[in-house]
Formats: C-alpha cells, structure tokens, sequence
C-alpha cells in the first residue's frame, strides 16, 4: 500500500500520529493510499522552514522572471504529463476522465498565466511635491497557507500557489485528507526545484491538521475554500492574529431562464452547470429559474436529457461520476430519500449499482419541482447533482429568487434581449454573471468570488496576485545640489 509522505523543510516525512487514513477510489470504494496526519510540532517546523526560506537570501536572490520561468516550466511539466496526472484526478475524486483532463490543463494555464505575469506586478508613483519622490511597491506578504478543498484539488491548488510563488511567498499546502494524490505529485516536482521551505505539503484531517496551521501565529495569509461553517472558523482564527484571508465557499447558483432564450444552449447550459464532478462544485448551478409561460417545455426536455445522462466510473468516461465518499453519499440519497415522500423529485433521486463497481457512490442526477423558495432543499447547498426549479414571471421577480439565498456565487442569465440580461446581471449579488453561457470554459483570468456567504475577496486573473502582496509606501526627499 502506497504511504502518501508530506514535505516538510525539504525531507518527506509521514504524520506523527499512529493511525492510518484511507485514500479511497470513489468509483470503486477501493482504498488508493493511505496518509498519516501531521502533529502540531510538524506543522510549527513547516511553518518555521517556510519563514526561514522566505526571509533567506538564497530566495530573495530569485529575480521575478526567474519565478516566472519556474512556473511556466511547471506548466511545460504537467503537460508533458496530462494523461498520468488525469488519471491520478480522476480515481481520487471520482470524476469523469475528460473532466480531470480539463483539470489538469487548467492547473498548467494558472502556472503559465502567473509566469507570465510575475514579473509585471508593478508598484507606483505618487506626487506630492518638489523634493519628495514617493513609490508605492508590491511585496511579498511572507507565508501563505493555502486549505485546498477535495472537489478540485489540483485546479484549485495550481490557482493560488501559481499566484503566491509568482509574487515571492513561501507556500505551505494542506490538502484534502480524502485527495492528496495530484498535491503530492506536485510536490514531488517543486522539492527539485525550490529551495527547502518554498513549497511544503502537509496531509491529515481537516478538524485536527486544520486550526493548527490557522492559528498559527507566523502564517501571513490564508486562501481557504471549502463550506461557510468551516470558513467561519478559518476567519475566526485568522483574526486572533490579524491575518488576511481569501475564502471561497459555499454556493446555490442560479441559471435565469427567459421565455426568449436561446433555448438549446440553455439546456446544454443548465444540464452541464450541476453534473460536472457530480454537482460537488461550489459554483453548481443548482437552482433553475424559469419563466412561468416557458417551464413546460423547457423542463419536459431537461428531464429527456437528464433521463439520457450516463452515470459510471470516472475511468469509463461517461456523462457523471460517483460522489466523493461514503459521508456525502449517505447524506444526499437520505435528503432525496424525503424529497420523493414528499412528491418534489420528478427524475432521478435513488442511488445505483453499476455491475463491477458495487462499491461505488453513484446517485442519479435529480430534478426536484414544486419546493416553496425558502425550502431547505431551494436554499442549503446540497454539493450533489441535484437541481432544484423555481418560477417567476417578471423580471424583478427573477432576481429576488435570483438573490434569495445567503450565497452569491455565480449566475446564468439566459435571455436573447440584451436589455434583459444585462438588467438582470447588473442586479443579480454574484461574483461572476454569464449571460447565455455558463462558466466559461474554466476562466483562468476571470476574478472569482463571491457575494454574502460566499466568500471574501476574488481568485484568478492579475487581481489574486493582490491577495499574496502587502503595499509599502517610500517617500525620499532629495534636495537641490549645490553648484559650484
């Protein structure tokens, strides 16, 4: 059995705890690897390499575009090895083999887009008076601690490592204790190629490795993503030590369905928007909103397409893969389970058998009708393919359903007006708005956050690069020389 080692200060090293961790294949609830979690000493000697590292000379010396070489080589690397590297995605998290292809294509653009831009982070100059030069520059906050979620663990590690190694920090990775295989395999990479104490991956459950390393009191940043409770606690201890954090959490994303949309790039849309990775996607679009005299047949199609979606192991490459892990799976058929009694699921909702993967956690992919809008099942992220359809027949009225969760993610708005959509989209509380599409092919350079509960500060595009700098102001009097 393959033991899963962190890298600590440059050395591979196993948790100091006696108890095992499974890594299991959600497709064939087999057991993958296995991992160990760090101690608390562990994590205060990751911590210190990572200070140490940072304030080194030998790292200081790194001029930006070398960082920015560095990672485009990365980036050359993870290509070279896509196929190895899906395959590590797809039997960790489940998801269908063409989805962790576009994984992994997406972790290479963010190390190339960082590349590209590390050495263009560029301060400013500011007048004041005769005599006084004024610079504003850009530096590197320090260590920056990055809690990356099980749902995408190598796109959404390349995101902001890229964006904190282009900028001159000392990163140290925890990642999900269920899908370490990519983070590892990145690991491996940066251990050859970064001084010790640059790149650091710690392993072991979020509940006990977690507030360890949130607390800590020498982490200069936090980027966490995963659910609002868990947010909550991360800011909560950020806090104790004046720390900034960058959180991405929940979401119930809405696709705003007009009677005037371009209606089969709408069904594409809303269909694609909750099966990828099996709906376990912050950005799911996991509540339909549609226009009252437009639902019939537009929902009688939804659920021909949803009837047709194939569901299999990730290495089938089907339509839809199992979900992560025996916890959600128990969890979202046990909701479904109440949504049929009640008369709501009007496809989908039971769990399945595929021969030769019987251990596997494979629901069907669910549309549930008829819920009141203030509905759990309408208003809690349910992380799981399971769409939830609500109508309106105004405009104003689309946008308080479209506003009418805690979350602010992201939103479709579908509508051949321009007037419409862009009315709707100037009023919709989301980080990012697509009109007619959904997504956007991943948008390595788009920011993404989110309103309300949904998180605080933006990721991706050259707006990140600002979560993993602080500002320095530099104001130089000069006087006139004297002649002689």
């Amino acid at each position: 059995m393959q033991i899963i080692p962190m890298l600590i200060n440059g050395k591979w090293v196993h948790g100091d705890t006696t108890s095992f961790i499974d890594v299991i294949n959600p497709s064939t609830g087999q057991v993958l690897a296995q991992i160990k979690s760090s101690s608390q000493a562990q994590v205060d000697e990751a911590v210190q390499a990572a200070h140490n590292a940072f304030e080194s000379e030998q790292w200081r010396q790194v001029k930006a575009f070398e960082r920015g070489q560095l990672l485009i080589e990365l980036a050359n690397y993870i290509r070279m090895h896509a196929e190895e590297w899906s395959l590590l995605e797809c039997r960790d998290v489940g998801k269908p083999l063409t989805q962790a292809r576009a994984d992994v294509e997406a972790a290479a653009r963010y190390f190339e887009f960082y590349g590209g831009a590390a050495d263009k982070i560029m301060g400013d100059t500011i007048p004041i008076e005769d005599g006084l030069l004024n610079a504003v520059v850009l530096e590197p906050v320090g260590v920056t601690l990055h809690i990356v979620p099980w749902n995408y663990p190598l796109q959404i590690t390349a995101r902001s490592v890229a964006a904190a190694i282009a900028t001159g920090n000392a990163v140290i990775v925890k990642s999900a204790e269920d899908t370490p295989l990519t983070t590892h395999a990145m690991a491996k990479w940066f251990a050859e190629k970064v001084p010790k104490g640059i790149f650091q991956h710690i392993t072991g459950l979020g509940r006990e490795v977690g507030p360890y390393l949130t607390s800590h009191p020498d982490i200069d940043h936090i980027t966490f993503t995963g659910s609002v409770a868990t947010g909550i606690d991360v800011m909560k201890a950020a806090a104790q030590n004046i720390v900034p954090v960058t959180l991405e959490l929940g979401g119930k994303s809405p696709n705003i369905v007009f009677a005037d949309a371009p209606m089969e790039q709408a069904l594409e849309g809303v269909v694609r928007a909750i099966i990828q990775n099996a709906g376990q996607t912050c950005s799911a679009g996991a509540r339909l909103l549609i226009e009252e005299h437009a639902k019939e047949a537009f929902v009688a199609q939804l659920v021909d397409k949803f009837q047709k979606l194939k569901v299999g192991p990730g290495e089938a490459d089907v339509d839809m893969g199992p979900l992560l892990n025996e916890r959600q799976y128990l969890k979202i058929s046990t909701l479904l389970q109440q949504a049929k009694k009640q008369g709501f699921v009007i496809t989908g909702g039971e769990t399945l058998k595929i021969k030769g993967y019987e251990k596997g956690y494979y629901i069907q992919p669910t549309i549930v009708d008829g819920v009141d809008a203030n509905a759990a099942i309408a208003q809690e992220e349910i992380f799981g393919p399971v769409l939830t359809i609500l109508t309106f027949t105004t405009i104003e009225e689309a946008i308080e359903l479209a506003n009418g969760t805690n979350y602010g993610l992201v939103a479709g708005v579908w509508s051949k007006d321009l007037d419409t959509a862009h009315y709707v989209a100037s009023r919709v509380k989301a980080g990012q708005v697509f009109i007619n599409n959904y997504g956007a092919a991943g948008g390595i350079q788009m920011p993404f956050g989110g309103y309300k509960k949904s998180g605080i500060g933006r990721e991706k595009g050259f707006v990140a690069l600002r979560n993993y700098t602080q500002m320095k102001n530099i104001a130089i009097r000069y006087a006139t020389p004297e002649r002689t």
